[in-house]
């Protein structure tokens, strides 16, 4: 019997996506678990795995198409099977049904182990989803271990709650790593994004539109049109940070964690929020909606120049500086490897972006809506500066608050961005 594709929910908030490619064309084969297209939400990408092993009957739903979770986008079954509903058998192309392995004369075909207590290890580990001793499994990863027969549960997982990523899938084959049988040709790896285009037509060029450059050329654009912007900037004295980061980045070190700056400005960004509780609202057309929780979003460059993430760091408020610290290295390296949930991008109330770290001084960022505001850090440097009537070299950074005039007050915004300088040039050792 033929089988649905549909489309999954891939958070608890996520109920809809939109089709970036189809990795499958009708009349393919296709193998259980086997990705059978990608979908993107909020600029994460998401490979979406076929339910069952066959060949692609008939696709319902095109690229760029966005989709609702439980929508059939696709059906696969055996070449020419009858559709429910459809009314009419689907046609396989000649050239597809030779792809279908014949099963050897006499022979029964081979069924995989029910995952059940007397199964291998490697059968109940390799299935997307999520497992009761290993976690959530990414179908990424259940590919992976269904290709290269590997038992998940001799990896340690290095992402967000021990989960297991590709890139630890990966680490686990490069040393050797095997269940039953020897590792395979690695998988060829995704083409790189077409850079320069020559048009023919003139010595111009042309960079194609990428879908992720498209969402943030349409979330800056429709940011501007809401709110009215308007940045203020002050500069901070960071020689008590300096201090402090010099003698813990070692001891954070030995447990894994590499303390970034990035960890004591998002510190200071969450206790400023609770004393100023309107800058962490979102505008209605009922009120001004001031949110309990404190979710700061960190913008992160994606290698290659491909754009722009925005990961949440949930509860930030509620986190120690080594907590902090270790969220921002996994949210950080995920983004960067695209191994995101797309959970993990949504949710936020504020935002933090580290501009200097290309060397930019100060900078009047695009507020992240429906967010209030965003921070900005320029890059730190040593600057004369006169303290009591003295003159001195200190560690220096510009800050930059950029806020939605329909909620904040300049005084207000000043006051937030007074409060965030005084969190930084006050830090405690303790």
């Amino acid at each position: 019997m033929a089988i649905a594709v549909r489309m999954p929910e891939l958070g608890e908030s996520v109920d809809e996506a939109t089709i970036t490619q189809w990795l499958k064309a009708v009349g393919d084969e296709v193998a259980e678990y086997e990705p059978l297209l990608e979908v993107n939400t909020d600029k994460v990408d998401t490979e979406i795995p076929s339910p069952a092993g066959g060949v692609v009957l008939k696709i319902l739903a095109g690229p760029d198409q966005t989709v609702q979770a439980g929508t059939t986008l696709a059906w696969i079954g055996k070449p020419g099977e009858t559709i429910p509903g459809d009314g009419e058998a689907v046609e396989s192309p000649p050239a597809a049904a030779a792809h279908v392995a014949a099963p050897s004369p006499g022979a029964e075909p081979a069924a995989p182990p029910e995952p059940g207590l007397d199964a291998p290890a490697v059968f109940r580990s390799q299935r997307p989803g999520r497992d009761p001793e290993l976690g959530f499994i990414s179908p990424v990863v259940a590919r992976m271990a269904s290709e290269y027969d590997i038992d998940l549960s001799r990896i340690e997982g290095t992402g967000l709650e021990g989960r297991i990523t590709k890139l630890d899938v990966q680490a686990f084959l490069e040393l050797g790593g095997t269940a039953s049988q020897a590792v395979p040709a690695p998988m060829s790896p995704k083409p790189a994004p077409e850079k320069l285009v020559p048009d023919e037509s003139s010595q111009d060029g042309l960079i194609p539109m990428t879908k992720i450059r498209r969402t943030i050329a349409d979330h800056m654009t429709a940011s501007k049109r809401t709110s009215p912007h308007v940045t203020t900037v002050m500069e901070a004295d960071m020689s008590r940070v300096v201090a402090h980061r010099g003698a813990h980045k070692p001891v954070y070190a030995r447990d894994g964690v590499n303390l970034t700056y990035t960890a004591y400005f998002i510190a200071a960004i969450a206790a400023a929020l609770k004393f100023h509780p309107e800058v962490n609202s979102s505008w209605t057309d009922e009120g001004i909606r001031l949110h309990k929780e404190i979710n700061i979003g960190m913008a992160t460059a994606l290698e290659g120049g491909e754009g722009l993430i925005v990961p949440v760091i949930k509860g930030a408020d509620g986190l120690s500086l080594l907590g902090l610290a270790r969220r921002i290295n996994d949210l950080a390296h995920r983004a960067r490897s695209k191994g995101l949930q797309p959970d993990e991008v949504r949710g936020g109330t504020f935002t933090l972006t580290n501009h200097g770290i290309s060397g930019s001084l100060f900078a009047t960022p695009i507020i992240n809506q429906p967010q209030c505001g965003i921070l900005g850090v320029g890059a730190l440097e040593k600057r004369v500066v006169v303290i009591d009537d003295a003159i001195a070299i200190r560690p220096m950074v510009y800050i930059s608050l950029t806020f939605d005039h329909r909620i904040l007050d300049g005084a207000g915004a000043d006051h937030f961005l007074a409060r965030v300088k005084a969190n930084l040039e006050t830090w405690s050792a303790s």
